[in-house]
């Protein structure tokens, strides 16, 4: 055998073991690569409907409302004092999350996180409740006592720290997609913004929309 022929052997054997190598280490990368994806959509999943904080809330309403009767002679008015005790939840359905996940450039993106849904639960007690026969109480009237307590009781929301409470629980939750994403290596981005750290979801201006 020739020194060009043995030679020739020895270059083709020697592409043929780094083709094999290449072949079995990216075939590994990529398995690697599907499992973690898989891990991180397995976590998504299990963040299902979060209620994330809980408040109460008390108001006391009065409703008048008078009629005129005869010709505008007289004026029948009816009225009820209202005690109103409501429990509040504000939660977020992160089942609803938008997220896509690269897996050529090992990226998670959160694209949007749905707004928080306010549940008010009232309690209605009626006291000192008046009519006149020409100006009964009627359905009508106890959906605008419904609708007026309602609108007040989310001033008062609107007012407290519930909501604050609830979205900084909702960063506590999501700061775990960073937790596991830098554990595999992958990056997180939130709408084209990339995540660094738990606490950086905090100062995201577009979260706070």
């Amino acid at each position: 055998m020739s020194l060009m022929r043995k030679l020739l052997i020895v270059v083709i054997a020697i592409l043929v073991v780094l083709f094999a190598f290449n072949y079995v280490f990216k075939d590994r990368d990529k398995t690697e690569i599907r499992e973690n994806s898989a891990l991180i959509q397995e976590q998504i999943r299990n963040v299902s409907k979060l209620v994330v904080t809980e408040g109460h809330f008390s108001q006391v309403f009065t409703y008048k409302n008078s009629k005129a009767v005869f010709a505008n002679l007289v004026n029948v008015e009816k009225k009820a004092l209202v005690v109103v005790n409501a429990d509040v939840t504000v939660g977020y359905d992160l089942s609803q999350i938008q997220y896509e996940l690269d897996e050529d450039t090992k990226t998670l993106r959160i694209l949007s996180i749905p707004k928080e849904e306010i549940t008010i639960n009232p309690d209605f007690e009626y006291y000192d409740v008046s009519a006149d026969f020409l100006n009964p109480f009627e359905a009508e009237d106890y959906n605008k006592i419904k609708d007026k307590v309602k609108g007040q009781l989310m001033k008062k929301i609107e007012a407290s720290n519930l909501k604050s409470n609830a979205q900084n629980r909702l960063i506590s939750e999501l700061a775990k997609f960073y937790i596991l994403t830098n554990s595999l290596g992958w990056t997180l981005e939130y709408k084209g913004d990339v995540v660094k750290s738990s606490e950086e979801f905090q100062k995201l201006e577009n979260f706070k929309d």
